[in-house]
C-alpha cells in the first residue's frame, strides 16, 4: 500500500443514510422511502469499525436526517478530522435536467419544478464538498450511493491540495434500483464485502474491485445499461481504508505522500519551549482524557460489579443454585486476581490522568491567555468566483495562494474566508447578469436558469475583459437583482496571438508584430497552401471574441469584410474548440493537422501550457496582431437585493480577497503562468522566464476591447450564417421504453436542445420507427416554432411504439428532405437523431456505406446522440456517420443535455 495510511491520526467517518421520507405523495413528494438503506448503514459501519482505520467513536450513523441536521453533522465532522474525513450518503438523488449538478435529497425533501432550490429539503452537492474543503483533513472520501450520483464527478473539486478522492456508485445520468428491502443496495453490499475481504484495502483498488463485482453480478442501471460505478482521484492520490493488522494505532510506516501541511505539527520537544499545543492537538488530547476516564470508570464498574456478582454467586452457591462453575463466577482466585489487574489499571491511570490534565491545562492556558482565542474556528464565509474559462487555471492558482496566505488567516490562526472558483461561457455569463438576475436568484421557468446553465450567484466575477463588465451594466434590465461594482482598471494582461508551428513562420521581426490579423493569416496561406488557422468559441470564451473582433473589422463600417467571407480564413469541419486550452489540446492528436494549422490563443498558456501537453506537441512561434485586444482580467464585486443577512462580512472578505489578487501577490501568481503587467509597456518582468517562441515585449500591443465594438462583433458572428435548419430524428421503437422518461430521456433531451434554437430558426421532429407506413412519422412538421409551442407537440405525440426502428431508411430520408429544403433556402443545417441504438445493426453493408458517401457529398452535419455509453467508440456506426458527415457524436458517456443543446445552438440562432 502506497498511499495514505492515517492511522494514529483523528479520522471521522459520517455514515449518512436516508431510509425514510415525509414526503412521498405527489405531486411534489419524493419517489418513497428506501428501507434497504437501514442495512447498509448497519453494514458498513460494522465493516469500518472492524476495519482497523476508524475507531468506533470517530464514526457517526446519521440516520434520515433533514437539510439542517445533515449540515451540523457534516461541519461537526469537517472541524474534527485531521487524518481522513469520509462522507458516505444513500439515499435518493436527484439532478434537474440531464448533465446537471447533483442534489443529496435528505428526510425534509420536495420535487418542486421551478422552486427556488428546484429541489427544496436537498444538498447541493458542490456546497456539502466547499464544507469538506474548509477540513484541515489529509485525506477526503466521499461515497455516493444514490441516482445520478456519476453526476458527482462534474463538480470541479474546489479543495486546493487535491485531497479529495469520490466514488460514486453509477455512471452520469443514470438512475438505480435500491434492491431488496431486507439487504443492502447492491452497491453498497458489494463495497461492504470488499472492505471486509482481508488485507489493505485502498480506495484506488476498491474502485477497480467495484467495479468488476457489479459487473460479475450482472448488475443493469434502469435504463438496462451496464452498472459502472466510478471513481475520481488526482493522479498518484490513494488512502488506506481498511487493513488486516485490524488494529487502529500508530501506522506502519510513514506517509510517503503527506499531503499539504494542515498547520503546525509535533516537533521535537525542548523542555520548557515544547511547540505550543494548537486546537486540533488540544482536541485530540482531550479525547485521549476522555478515553482514560472512561477506561478507568469502566475499570471501576466491572470491578464493583464483579464484587457483587462474586458475592451474590458465593450465596447462590451455597443455597445449591445449580449452573455455578468454578472459576467463572464463583471462584474466589479467579475475582482476585482480576481485582488485582483492575487496581493496576486504575493506579496507573490516576497517573495518567494527572499528567494529561496538567498538559491540558497548560495547553488551554497557553491558547486561551496568550493567544486570546477559542480553541477551535467558526466556519469561514464561502466567496463564490466566477471567471471565463481560459482565465479558471489561474485564477484557481490565485485563490489556492490566497486561502493559505496571511492575508486570509486572523490572529487566532483560524481561516478568514474559502473561496469556489467556477467558470460559464463567457456570453452566457454575460447575458444572465445582464437580463437573467431575477431567474438566476429564483428560477421560474425550465428554459431559463442561470443556476444550471451557468452556476451558483458569484459574490465576484473576473471577466477576461473590462469591456464585459460595461456591456452587462449598459444593458441591465431596470428590475435586475444583482448590481455590479466594476474596478476601473485591470489587474493582468496577455496578448491574444497567433501561434504559428515554427516550421512555417516567419522569421522577421516586422511580420510578428504589429501587422492586422487578416493579413498575417492571409500571408501564412501565401506561404503554404495548406496552412489553417483555428480559433476558440466566440461564445465560449472571450479569446475566441475577441480574434472575431479583428477578423470582422468594425461591422457595417466601409471597408469592413462581410462575416460570412470573414469566417472563410478560420473555418474548420465540425464545431470549435470551446477554450484555448483544449484547442491546443486537440492539434496535436494529428500530426499533419499540427504542423500546419495555427491557432488564435492567450499568450500565456505558450509559458503556462495546458494539462494535456503531448511531448510531441509542434513548437509554436507568436505572433502579434495589432488589431487583436488582448486579455485584461478585472474584478468584479457582485452584490445581490435579499442577501442582507451577512452583506457587511461579504463585502469585507471580497475587499480582501480584492487587495491581494490586484497587489504584488496576484501579480507575482498571474506572472508565474505567463501573464504581463496590466500597465506600462507590458514588458514580461522577468527576461529569464520567456517562454520559447515569446517575445519579452512586443511592440505595439493594441489597446483594450471597446464595449460596443465587443457587442456588434458577436452578434455578427451570431448571425453569420443566418437563421438556421434542424432535423430532429427521436428513436420512438419498443426498446425505447426504458430511456423514454425524464430528463434524460429521449424526449426530454430533445426539449431541453429547444433552447438553441430562437425565432428565426426552423425545424422538424420526427418518429422514426416502422410502426407506419415510411420509417418515421411527423411530430412537428418544419418551420419557426416556440419553444412551448414545440414541447407541447413533443409531450402530445411522442410515444413508444410496438416495433422497430429503421435508422437506416431515416437518415437517409433526412439528408433527402434537408437537400430538398435546402435547395429553395439555403441556410446552416443539423441533423439529429438520438437513439438507444438497439438497432444499430441495420447500419450496415453497402446500404451504410452509401449512406456514409452521401453524408460526405452533402457536408450536412450528423449529430448521432446515443443514448447508451461507447456509442461514440472508434469504429461504431454512430462514430462513423458523424465523422462523415462533420457532426459530432455523443454518447452516455457526455453531459448529454449540455452538448446536444451547444451542438444545436451553434446552428441556430437562440440561446448558448
Amino acid at each position: 500500500m502506497t498511499g495514505y495510511d492515517s492511522r494514529g491520526k483523528a479520522n471521522r467517518a459520517l455514515l449518512v443514510g436516508v431510509s425514510e421520507y415525509d414526503n412521498t405523495a405527489p405531486p411534489d413528494g419524493v419517489p418513497g422511502d428506501l428501507p434497504a438503506v437501514k442495512h447498509n448503514l448497519n453494514r458498513l459501519a460494522e465493516a469500518l469499525r472492524h476495519g482497523g482505520v476508524f475507531a468506533e467513536r470517530e464514526i457517526t450513523v446519521c440516520r434520515s436526517p433533514d437539510q439542517g441536521t445533515f449540515d451540523q453533522e457534516l461541519w461537526k465532522a469537517a472541524s474534527e478530522a485531521d487524518g481522513v474525513l469520509l462522507l458516505y450518503f444513500a439515499g435518493h438523488g436527484a439532478i434537474p435536467n440531464a448533465g446537471d449538478e447533483l442534489f443529496l435529497q435528505m428526510r425534509n425533501a420536495r420535487v418542486v419544478a421551478g422552486g427556488h432550490a428546484v429541489f427544496p429539503g436537498a444538498v447541493l452537492f458542490s456546497l456539502a464538498q466547499a464544507m469538506l474543503t474548509a477540513s484541515s483533513a489529509r485525506r477526503i472520501v466521499v461515497v455516493l450511493d444514490c441516482c445520478f450520483a456519476g453526476n458527482a464527478a462534474w463538480v470541479r473539486p474546489e479543495t486546493p491540495d487535491k485531497r479529495r478522492l469520490l466514488l460514486m456508485s453509477v455512471q452520469p445520468n443514470h438512475r438505480i434500483d435500491a434492491g431488496d428491502p431486507d439487504t443492502p443496495t447492491p452497491f453498497t453490499a458489494e463495497l461492504v464485502k470488499l472492505l471486509e475481504s482481508g488485507g489493505d484495502v485502498s480506495f484506488r483498488d476498491l474502485v477497480d474491485d467495484l467495479r468488476a463485482g457489479m459487473s460479475a453480478a450482472g448488475h443493469r442501471t434502469v435504463r438496462g445499461d451496464a452498472w459502472e460505478p466510478e471513481g475520481r482521484a488526482e493522479p498518484g492520490m490513494d488512502v488506506l481504508l481498511a487493513t488486516e493488522a485490524g488494529g487502529t494505532g500508530t501506522p506502519p510506516a510513514t506517509d510517503p505522500d503527506p499531503g499539504p501541511d494542515p498547520g503546525p505539527g509535533p516537533g521535537p520537544d525542548s523542555g520548557p519551549w515544547a511547540p505550543d499545543p494548537g486546537p486540533g492537538r488540544l482536541r485530540r488530547l482531550g479525547a485521549v482524557l476522555v478515553g482514560w476516564l472512561g477506561g478507568m470508570g469502566a475499570a471501576w464498574a466491572a470491578l464493583i460489579g464483579r464484587r457483587r456478582d462474586s458475592g451474590a454467586r458465593e450465596d447462590q452457591g451455597r443455597a445449591g443454585t445449580p449452573d455455578v462453575r468454578a472459576g467463572v463466577s464463583g471462584d474466589e482466585n479467579g475475582t482476585g486476581q482480576e481485582w488485582r489487574r483492575a487496581r493496576r489499571l486504575v493506579a496507573g491511570g490516576v497517573v495518567m490522568l494527572v499528567l494529561a490534565v496538567t498538559a491540558l491545562g497548560i495547553g488551554f492556558y497557553r491558547h486561551l491567555v496568550l493567544t486570546g482565542g477559542p480553541s477551535s474556528c467558526a466556519p469561514s464565509l464561502e466567496l463564490r468566483v466566477l471567471t471565463d474559462p481560459d482565465l479558471e487555471p489561474t485564477v484557481r492558482a490565485a485563490a489556492d495562494a490566497y486561502l493559505t496566505s496571511e492575508a486570509n488567516i486572523t490572529g487566532d490562526g483560524c481561516r478568514r474566508s474559502g473561496i469556489t472558483v467556477y467558470s460559464a461561457g463567457a456570453a452566457d455569463a454575460v447575458t444572465a447578469l445582464r437580463k437573467q438576475t431575477g431567474a438566476w436568484q429564483e428560477p421560474r421557468e425550465a428554459d431559463t436558469n442561470p443556476q444550471r446553465d451557468v452556476g451558483p450567484q458569484p459574490d465576484v466575477w473576473i471577466p477576461a475583459s473590462p469591456a464585459d463588465a460595461a456591456r452587462v451594466v449598459a444593458g441591465q434590465d431596470t428590475d435586475a437583482v444583482a448590481e455590479l461594482d466594476a474596478d476601473q482598471e485591470p489587474f493582468a494582461y496577455s496578448p491574444v496571438v497567433l501561434a504559428v508551428p515554427q516550421g512555417i513562420a516567419v522569421d522577421e521581426l516586422d511580420d510578428r508584430t504589429g501587422p492586422p490579423l487578416t493579413r498575417m493569416i492571409d500571408d501564412l496561406r501565401r506561404r503554404h497552401a495548406d496552412a489553417a488557422v483555428r480559433r476558440p468559441d466566440p461564445e465560449f470564451t472571450d479569446t475566441g471574441l475577441l480574434a472575431t473582433m479583428a477578423l470582422y473589422g468594425t461591422p457595417g463600417a466601409a471597408g469592413a469584410p462581410d462575416p460570412r467571407r470573414a469566417e472563410d480564413r478560420v473555418a474548420q469541419s465540425g464545431p470549435p474548440a470551446p477554450t484555448a486550452a483544449e484547442l491546443l489540446c486537440t492539434l496535436p492528436d494529428d500530426d499533419a493537422v499540427d504542423n500546419r494549422t495555427a491557432a488564435l490563443v492567450p499568450e500565456f498558456l505558450l509559458k503556462s501550457g495546458v494539462g494535456c501537453d503531448s511531448a510531441r506537441r509542434t513548437p509554436r512561434m507568436a505572433q502579434y496582431p495589432g488589431d487583436v485586444p488582448g486579455l485584461e482580467p478585472v474584478f468584479v464585486r457582485v452584490r445581490w437585493q435579499g442577501a442582507d443577512r451577512d452583506v457587511d462580512d461579504r463585502d469585507r472578505e471580497a475587499e480582501a480577497f480584492r487587495a491581494w489578487l490586484t497587489g504584488e501577490d496576484g501579480r507575482v501568481t498571474f506572472a508565474r503562468d505567463g501573464f504581463r503587467p496590466a500597465a506600462g509597456d507590458r514588458a514580461l518582468p522577468d527576461s529569464t522566464e520567456v517562454a520559447q517562441g515569446v517575445l519579452r515585449a512586443p511592440s505595439p500591443l493594441t489597446e483594450s476591447a471597446g464595449r460596443d465594438a465587443m457587442e456588434a462583433s458577436l452578434e455578427a458572428y451570431r448571425g453569420a450564417n443566418g437563421p438556421g435548419r434542424v432535423l430532429f430524428l427521436l428513436d420512438s421503437s419498443g426498446s425505447m421504453a426504458g430511456q423514454w422518461e425524464g430528463p434524460s430521456g429521449g424526449p426530454g433531451l430533445l426539449k431541453q436542445s429547444l433552447g438553441g434554437l430562437g425565432d428565426r430558426d426552423e425545424y422538424a421532429v420526427w418518429a422514426v420507427s416502422d410502426a407506419g407506413e415510411d420509417t418515421y412519422d411527423t411530430l412537428l412538421p418544419f418551420g419557426p416554432h416556440s419553444g412551448k409551442d414545440a414541447e407541447r407537440a413533443i409531450d402530445r405525440g411522442a410515444r413508444v411504439r410496438d416495433a422497430e426502428a429503421n435508422p437506416l431508411g431515416a437518415l437517409r430520408a433526412a439528408l433527402d428532405a434537408m437537400e430538398v429544403r435546402d435547395a429553395d433556402d439555403e441556410r446552416p443545417g443539423l441533423i439529429v437523431f438520438v437513439t438507444d441504438d438497439e438497432d444499430a445493426d441495420r447500419l450496415a453493408g453497402d446500404g451504410f456505406g452509401n449512406l456514409l458517401d452521401i453524408a460526405r457529398a452533402r457536408g450536412l452535419p450528423v449529430a448521432m446522440v446515443s443514448l447508451k455509453g461507447g456509442g461514440c467508440d472508434a469504429g461504431k456506426p454512430d462514430a462513423r456517420l458523424s465523422e462523415a458527415s462533420g457532426g459530432r457524436c455523443l454518447d452516455a458517456d457526455d453531459d448529454l443535455g449540455a452538448a446536444l443543446h451547444d451542438e444545436v445552438a451553434r446552428t441556430g440562432t437562440g440561446e448558448t
